[in-house]
């Protein structure tokens, strides 16, 4: 190993951005973690050989064949997770790569799909018009997938910047309300917003906490029954707002509620229903909001419902 090799190994920070995890879960911060315990291990060991065995050459076999078994082991654990880091970190890349190969021929598709279903190449038979917009329908959902893939790498790299300023967490829940309102009026879903007076302006990147704000209502949405009913509360406490979102659909099972944020899963009395979804939103949301220095939690019952909550800070 080279000088310039061995001075990169020693380089924490870099080698932390490299794998795209904090220091604390970092191989080499272990290292010297583990490397200041074997220290303080190898000193209380002779401390404790010199007052209890007589022979000094015993006392220091004992400590050279501890230090050498902990510095064994220590090498071991250090290289099965930097291992397992630089796997993490080759899946991100690829799902970040292939991602962004898949951006462009999925635009071209939808834009073709559409320009087919305008009519501009000639009038389409029912079950033309009734197949392209099924193409069209599954190229959305392929690009949303895409989407939520690329945010999720950006997540975990650390390369999604915050554009932090004050913004009407208000305006925005009337904003999402209003985006979501055919698809609420469709399942003849109710949805109530209850705010509290003097609200104060939320400090946070308004764009990004929209995306919270569409996950919650799409879920609750998705997941209430026909006729149901989803109640929107906005208040101030401290120094934060937080938003709620209640709804009184099918709820989540108890043994499920502990995965329920991570990447991928997807409760298994949502699959009965069959409705679409990659299981990354809710990983997504917490990013942003914890990123944001907010909080995000839930309350749910099976078969009775869930509210869905984050806090935003304010500026003041």
């Amino acid at each position: 190993m080279s000088f310039k090799q061995f001075s990169n190994e020693l380089n924490i920070i870099a080698n932390c951005k490299k794998y795209g995890i904090s220091i604390w879960q970092c191989p080499q911060f272990l290292f010297l973690i583990m490397g200041g315990v074997i220290i303080i291990t190898s000193l209380i060991t002779y401390s404790l050989g010199t007052r209890y065995v007589a022979n000094p050459n015993t006392v220091s076999l004992i400590v050279l064949v501890l230090t050498t078994i902990l510095l064994v082991i220590t090498f071991s654990i250090t290289r099965t997770m930097e291992g397992l880091a630089e796997a993490n970190r080759l899946k991100s890349e690829f799902v970040s790569i292939v991602s962004h190969q898949l951006r462009s021929p999925l635009s071209n598709l939808k834009w073709v799909t559409e320009f087919l279903l305008s009519g501009r190449l000639g009038k389409l038979s029912a079950k033309h018009d009734e197949y392209l917009q099924i193409l069209k329908d599954n190229t959305i959902r392929m690009g949303e997938l895409v989407s939520d893939l690329l945010t999720v790498s950006r997540i975990e790299h650390g390369k999604m910047p915050l554009n932090k300023a004050e913004f009407s967490l208000l305006n925005l829940a009337k904003e999402t309300i209003s985006e979501f309102e055919p698809a609420a009026k469709a399942s003849n879903i109710k949805v109530s917003l209850e705010v509290a007076s003097s609200l104060s302006l939320a400090f946070g990147d308004v764009s990004r906490i929209k995306i919270v704000t569409e996950n919650f209502l799409e879920n609750a949405i998705h997941y209430t029954n026909k006729g149901g009913e989803i109640q929107i509360k906005i208040e101030k406490k401290n120094k934060n707002l937080i938003l709620s979102m209640k709804d009184n659909g099918i709820g989540i099972p108890k043994k499920d509620q502990q995965y329920i944020a991570q990447k991928f899963f997807r409760s298994k009395n949502v699959l009965k229903r069959q409705t679409h979804g990659s299981g990354l939103g809710l990983y997504i949301a917490k990013s942003i909001i914890e990123r944001s220095g907010g909080k995000l939690g839930f309350r749910s019952q099976e078969n009775k419902g869930s509210t869905f909550w984050f806090t935003i800070p304010t500026k003041n």
